[in-house]
């Protein structure tokens, strides 16, 4: 598994169309530039992106085992009686037609029929991990006492190599890693160079239990792109509130004191910590993975950290826990 892993989100057309050879070279040059890792999901552009995916890494013809898929389990879809032409899918905000709908099922039956349609839409003979999909989003509760155990007995039969649960809520992953017997954890926007709650629980918690933590959203879906202080700053998939617009500038000024972008930090400062294994990027175009991997070998000297650390912009504590 490499450092930094492409996200399938928008292949699947999240928040605006990808014409096909755009996906598709996002996914050769990530390739190219030496990821090993992709991840992906039903939900993303309901099943447009494991589509995708499969059909690019076919055409590179690479060996099966050299490079690792995950994908997700919990959104089950199936064919929506109410779909009106032209309708696109509204959930996730993905723009593709919604002919299909999601129907959460964390049941052994539903994650084995959700992993046997991904298998064909990715056109694969396995995935290396399958993740429970926000559990937190339709029913925690039943996720952890159903959801998990099913899991486990994908793991147990062979159809999985390894098992773990995705979200942006950190708390709930905390539990999950607390109530199950996972292997890893996708904790996406809750550990970034912005803000780490995760820090407080979740990945002590993973280190102790020997589980594998990825990271998604390090740019807390925009806050961070951009090397430059951006004029309209997005967080959590909408305006960013006043206390991040001034943290976000002073990260720029503070990183661009060093010479850093704030991106190369975003993605550098994620992997610093122990528990993480992986920085997963979404891109919709070649130059957006390739400019992900390059910031994770950027040169950034260790005294940022320390800054960072002092301005408090990172807390105490996770400046001990990076290496």
């Amino acid at each position: 598994m490499t450092r930094v892993g492409l996200g399938g989100g928008p292949l699947g057309n999240l928040y605006a169309a990808v014409p096909e050879e755009q996906a598709l070279a996002t996914v050769r040059t990530a390739w190219e530039v030496g990821v090993r890792h992709f991840d992906t999901a039903p939900h993303y552009g309901l099943g447009l992106a494991e589509e995708r995916l499969g059909r690019a890494l076919r055409e590179l013809g690479v060996p099966r085992d050299g490079y690792t898929v995950t994908t997700k389990a919990g959104r089950l879809l199936e064919p929506d009686p109410d779909h009106r032409p032209g309708q696109l899918d509204e959930e996730g905000g993905f723009a593709v037609p919604a002919v299909l709908r999601r129907r959460w099922d964390p049941s052994l039956d539903g994650l084995r029929r959700s992993l046997e349609d991904s298998l064909e839409r990715l056109g694969l003979d396995r995935v290396d991990t399958l993740y429970l999909h926000d559990p937190d989003v339709y029913d925690l509760d039943d996720g952890v006492s159903r959801g998990l155990p099913a899991l486990a007995r994908l793991r147990e039969e062979g159809l999985v190599g390894r098992i773990g649960v995705g979200s942006n809520d950190h708390r709930a992953l905390a539990r999950c890693v607390r109530e199950g017997d996972l292997d890893e954890v996708t904790c996406a926007n809750r550990y970034t160079l912005l803000e780490q709650p995760a820090a407080e629980e979740l990945l002590p918690l993973c280190l102790e239990r020997g589980v594998s933590v990825v990271v998604a959203g390090v740019y807390n879906t925009g806050a961070l792109a951009s090397p430059t202080m951006p004029e309209r700053v997005v967080y959590d998939y909408g305006p960013a509130p006043g206390w991040v617009v001034a943290r976000v500038r002073r990260l720029h000024e503070v990183c661009g004191a060093y010479g850093v972008t704030v991106p190369a930090a975003a993605v550098q400062f994620v992997l610093r910590h122990p528990a993480v294994t992986t920085v997963v990027v979404g891109a919709r175009h070649p130059d957006e993975v390739a400019a992900a991997v390059a910031h994770a070998s950027a040169d950034v000297p260790e005294e940022l950290w320390e800054e960072l650390a002092r301005e408090g912009l990172v807390d105490a504590d996770v400046g001990r826990a990076a290496r």
